[in-house]
């Protein structure tokens, strides 16, 4: 048997997985909605990398990320864990060894990842507001009546992109509404609008940051050819994109799990019933949310816990 590594990115809008050989080689691959169940998510995805895995390979190492990370490591039995940055960069680097600037944008929030002699040296995240990411061209695509896979052709046949107020999504519906009854073509407002997600990420998540080449776009959003050419005229640099670019940060996680003593995965797992629950600790003025998974009601782990007050409860809830 070949040993094969898998990495899951699991995220509020998508969850991404990726099997890899020895040599970083894709295996597998899959990209899929979380549709707000990170656990029904990764058993698909797992039963999606079953099918397309080849018989002659054995999983021996796990790694998560994303923003559902300690849920799935639990549920895996992960051998490592590691945020986004770092997924994303290990991920970025194994591919382009040179890259100093990681730009991603997502369904919901976005980041920049700046690296020196391949080390992360800074970095900055936007999670609180969606202006700027997929689900607001997604909304604003909707809103238009445009497939929003159609949205980055139509922005190139523009001549005249229409200034889109993207500070806010409240701010930017509301400008793209006015814009229309004024009469702004519709490729002017698509264009406009790539353009302004730009802008809102430069302004914002890369405000005091200097950007230097060879520069990476990835995420959902890089797919967009509209929003990359925005990026390419405002930096006037030359943007690089990847046909795996969504993938990274699965890609960077497995890479990691390599490093890990190995481990006995079974996709075995996805036919296993798994639970989340929550229990709120009074035992002190901190009020605990303790989050607990169990799989086929055995308690497997909990977190959230700030001190032993509330070990009690966990008892009280897996059975013996």
């Amino acid at each position: 048997m070949n040993k094969a590594y898998l990495g899951v990115d699991i995220g509020s809008i998508s969850t991404k997985g990726v099997i890899i050989d020895e040599k970083n080689n894709i295996l597998a691959s899959i990209y899929l909605w979380t549709k707000g169940n990170p656990l029904k998510a990764v058993k698909e995805v797992l039963k999606e990398l079953k099918q397309k895995l080849p018989k002659k390979y054995k999983i021996v190492g796990v790694g998560t990320t994303g923003s559902a990370r300690k849920l799935v490591e639990t549920i895996l039995g992960a051998n490592i864990i590691k945020n986004e940055i770092t997924a994303h960069a290990i991920g970025t680097l194994s591919k382009y060894p040179d890259i100093r600037t990681i730009i991603e944008i997502g369904g919901q929030d976005s980041k920049i990842i700046l690296l020196k002699d391949k080390v992360v040296v800074d970095y900055a995240m936007n999670t609180l507001c969606a202006a700027g990411t997929g689900a607001f061209l997604s909304s604003q695509a909707e809103r238009l009546d445009i497939p929003v896979e159609e949205f980055g052709n139509i922005a190139l046949t523009s001549n005249n992109p229409t200034p889109i107020a993207a500070r806010c999504t409240v701010f930017a519906e509301s400008d793209l509404v006015h814009k229309a009854q004024m009469g702004h073509k519709k490729e002017d407002i698509v264009a406009g609008l790539c353009k302004s997600v730009a802008l809102n990420y430069l302004n914002n998540v890369g405000k005091g940051k200097k950007i230097i080449s060879p520069i990476i776009f990835q995420g959902g959003v890089s797919k967009n050819i509209g929003v990359v050419k925005a990026f390419e005229n405002i930096l006037n640099e030359k943007i690089i994109t990847d046909e795996n670019g969504h993938l990274m940060g699965a890609l960077g996680v497995a890479i990691l799990s390599k490093k890990q003593p190995e481990i006995n995965f079974s996709f075995d797992i996805v036919e296993k019933d798994f639970e989340t629950t929550s229990i709120n600790c009074s035992g002190c003025p901190n009020n605990c949310e303790v989050i607990c998974v169990k799989k086929e009601n055995k308690l497997l782990d909990s977190w959230g816990n700030r001190c032993e007050k509330g070990n009690h409860l966990l008892k009280e809830n897996s059975p013996t």
